[in-house]
């Protein structure tokens, strides 16, 4: 029986055959730690306060510092402006005025103050690393108080001894068509810029007493009298001149009573006077009137001059014609005029100049027809028999003016026997030789007087009437 034997294996196989080696793991040398140096220990630490203080000093205000008296050293930009406002607000006051004690605090007197403005110039100028910047001189900056509010409090404080005064008062009387003054009364109370003095100090200085007794003044209107006086003064002056002018015409007066229907008058207190406004819209409906009361056309003159060019009587006054300019604005204009206190409104006119003529007058003797020529520009425009003087008695010849005119009187010379009373229309022109009526006689165109130019009543008082003094005479044969 064979056995069931394996062949061994050939020589080149042996190798695997032998057993493999065993393999073990050599276990790591133990790892070296490192040292970090010990200054390094030491910097690290200061590298981060260094950090924190460098961050911290461009945020907080440097020691030292204050804001209205409040100190806000160390703090940042919006507590600083917190601290500063709630400061300005509850540091207070007490007063003490006849046995009656109140506190006023800033929030009574309207106290405010730009504390975020002043905070952000704080940090601005002194911040905590400039260490120059510590401690500097203190910000003396005062908060804005409300003189109303402070008084207010006051009388709130103290409304058993307090007698508000009463402002002067300015009203149109169109009894008068003017403006009247109703004067002021004082009141009885604690003048509030005591006790605004008295905080503004404590505010600055917390160290001061909180506490003080007041005393009872007599107080002031904040309209007095005599400020509501040169108010009414200066509203009559305006109620004298007020109007639409052309030049120096006053082409279009107000009525007092519409510029004080106009005009608005408001208590200022603040200021101590009484402010004026003025209605537009009312002074418009007067602007709407003015071309019909302003345009006109030129009106010719005309005057009675004597041959040398002097003016002897006007017949008629020239007049300039005139167009109203544009009347947009002017109610608006006018308005803000009279606000301040100038009611004499200029028109912008075109104007057409008016034209002057003139007219020479002249009265002609002639001795040999016995007749007199009145002469307009040496245009005969009458003429009528006269009688003159007789001989030894001759009417005087040459070139004269009307030099007196008498409108009766008694004529005559008594030194020669003759008087004649009440002779009417006397104009003399030379010496004692006139023209004048003659009621004793009727007989025309013969020389019958003594001197003198006689002529029928109706026509000695025509040209009396028609000549003035300095019209040209001329006596001729």
């Amino acid at each position: 029986m064979t056995d069931l034997i394996s062949t061994p294996a050939s020589t080149e196989d042996e190798s695997a055959l032998t057993p493999a080696p065993r393999v073990e793991w050599t276990p790591a040398p133990p790892r070296k730690r490192r040292r970090w140096p010990l200054a390094l220990w030491i910097g690290l630490p200061v590298l981060a306060l260094a950090g924190a203080a460098a961050f911290f000093g461009t945020i907080l205000i440097a020691p030292g510092v204050t804001i209205a008296g409040v100190p806000v050293g160390g703090l940042t930009v919006g507590a600083a402006s917190e601290k500063v406002s709630q400061t300005i607000s509850g540091t207070g006051v007490e007063v003490n005025i006849a046995g009656t004690t109140a506190t006023i605090t800033g929030a009574d007197m309207g106290a405010s103050i730009d504390a975020d403005e002043l905070a952000q110039a704080a940090i601005e100028t002194n911040p905590l690393w400039q260490v120059g910047g510590w401690f500097p001189n203190p910000d003396r900056a005062a908060p804005t108080l409300d003189s109303s509010a402070s008084e207010a409090a006051l009388a709130d404080a103290f409304a058993t001894d307090w007698v508000d005064p009463v402002d002067a008062v300015v009203t149109f009387d169109a009894a008068t068509s003017s403006y009247v003054v109703a004067p002021a009364v004082l009141g009885r109370g604690l003048d509030h810029t005591t006790i605004e003095r008295a905080y503004e100090a404590r505010l600055l200085d917390p160290s001061l007493p909180a506490a003080f007794d007041g005393e009872l003044v007599d107080l002031e209107a904040d309209i007095t009298t005599e400020a509501a006086t040169s108010r009414a003064e200066q509203l009559n002056a305006m109620v004298a001149s007020v109007g639409f002018y052309v030049g120096e015409e006053r082409t279009v007066p107000i009525a007092p009573e519409v510029l004080a229907s106009w005009l608005t008058l408001t208590p200022d207190p603040d200021q101590g006077t009484i402010a004026i406004s003025a209605d537009r819209a009312a002074i418009q409906a007067v602007v709407d009137t003015l071309p019909a009361a302003v345009d006109r056309a030129a009106t010719n003159g005309v005057q009675v001059v004597n041959k040398a060019g002097t003016v002897l009587r006007t017949e008629q006054a020239g007049a300039d014609g005139r167009v109203l300019g544009a009347t947009a604005g002017i109610a608006a204009a006018f308005a803000s005029q009279l606000a301040g206190g100038d009611a004499a409104y200029a028109l912008d006119v075109a104007v057409t100049p008016a034209q002057t003529t003139t007219i020479v007058r002249s009265l002609e003797v002639d001795l040999s027809d016995q007749r007199l020529y009145v002469k307009e520009n040496d245009v005969v425009i009458d003429s009528w028999l006269i009688s003159s003087g007789m001989p030894g008695w001759s009417t005087r010849q040459g070139n004269f003016t009307v030099n007196a005119k008498v409108r009766v009187q008694d004529m005559g010379n008594t030194e020669v026997g003759y008087l004649q009373p009440d002779v009417e229309w006397v104009m003399y022109f030379s010496g004692d030789q006139a023209f004048h009526a003659v009621y004793w006689r009727n007989i025309w165109g013969r020389p019958l007087s003594h001197g003198c130019v006689g002529m029928p009543t109706a026509l000695a008082k025509q040209i009396y009437q028609w000549a003035d003094a300095g019209t040209d005479v001329w006596v001729h044969a």
